[in-house]
């Protein structure tokens, strides 16, 4: 984008859309600090921050799609959508599978030049996806990872045994001294199981926050923050933070509840792009990374099951259930300690 753009002109000129707040802040903060020693701007387009009636004078516009359909439907009231000449998706495995986000990112392109340059991003290319591809960029020159080339060598990956499900926050609390060496990222079904967890540990004298789309917009910016600069060493959020958040410190990820798909993952069948993308949090950038998933019973034991054989990767069993094996949880920080 940075290298499509005329820093003369002082409008959009370059939209990439991203599936969530969180990540579309990422890449304005990657593209201003690759542009920091040229005069190209950028602009974040998402809820709460244009204002009504106001000429956007910067040359990329980065955000969410539904807010940048606001402003392009507009035809002319915040930037001149003629001047667009790319139109970059990232994670769009993620934007499909979000209700409507994919049918609004069809909504800009039908508002863009003819011969804007379109790209797109995804880290997993399911059949659904590649469709999708297909018809947002027909003919479009390609480029794939081998698939061996996507790996997740650099994570050790356990599982850990609980009785029920008091035995995961159990299992949680304890965990919390490992989960502080560096900085840890919990990963749950629900919205409200964040808020109760996180709630919960704060009770019992531990610092964590909550993060999920439910929180308001400043509150989430803040959290988020919080966590980049290390003010807090233990996010417990949703899949909201599983695509593409980049955070070196992070050497540690917790899925408190296994991904499945469907709506909200409802379904019982193990949703392993979103496995693999939430334990992608860490093990980044070169460093090693620990991933422990929770298993309170035959249903989440199967699934664990179905990772381990999908992914071709062992996961090693720690039992929490037993008294004199908890021990076995200071593995998890022998691990931590060792990457």
């Amino acid at each position: 984008m940075l290298s499509r753009v005329d820093h003369a002109l002082m409008t959009p000129q370059a939209i990439c859309v991203a599936p969530t707040r969180e990540l579309a802040r990422q890449i304005q903060e990657v593209v201003d600090k690759l542009g920091q020693f040229t005069n190209i701007k950028t602009f974040l387009a998402v809820p709460g921050s244009w204002q009504r009636n106001v000429k956007i004078d910067k040359q990329i516009l980065i955000g969410t799609p539904g807010t940048i359909y606001d402003l392009i439907s507009k035809r002319g009231r915040y930037f001149d959508e003629k001047m667009i000449r790319v139109f970059v998706l990232d994670e769009a495995d993620d934007l499909i599978k979000l209700q409507g986000l994919g049918d609004q990112t069809f909504s800009i392109k039908k508002l863009l030049p003819p011969n804007t340059q379109h790209v797109l991003f995804s880290a997993t290319f399911p059949d659904h996806v590649r469709t999708f591809a297909e018809l947002f960029a027909p003919n479009a020159n390609q480029i794939y990872l081998k698939q061996e080339d996507v790996t997740v060598d650099a994570i050790k990956q356990l599982y850990l045994v609980c009785d029920n499900e008091e035995g995961k926050f159990e299992a949680l609390s304890r965990l919390y001294d490992s989960m502080t060496i560096g900085q840890s990222i919990v990963f749950v079904k629900r919205r409200v199981t964040a808020d109760e967890i996180a709630n919960r540990l704060i009770s019992e004298g531990h610092s964590v926050a909550s993060l999920h789309s439910d929180k308001e917009k400043e509150q989430r910016d803040e959290i988020l923050d919080g966590f980049r600069n290390g003010k807090t060493k233990v996010l417990i959020t949703t899949n909201v933070l599983a695509r593409g958040i980049d955070i070196q410190q992070v050497n540690m990820v917790v899925n408190y509840d296994i991904p499945t798909m469907g709506p909200d993952g409802r379904s019982q069948e193990v949703d392993l792009e979103s496995y693999i993308h939430r334990i992608g949090r860490t093990g980044r950038f070169g460093r090693k990374g620990c991933s422990v998933t929770f298993v309170d019973g035959p249903r989440s034991q199967e699934q664990v099951n179905q990772i381990m054989e999908m992914t071709g990767k062992p996961m090693k069993k720690i039992d929490a259930s037993n008294e004199d094996d908890l021990d076995k949880l200071e593995k998890v920080r022998t691990v931590l300690l060792q990457s």
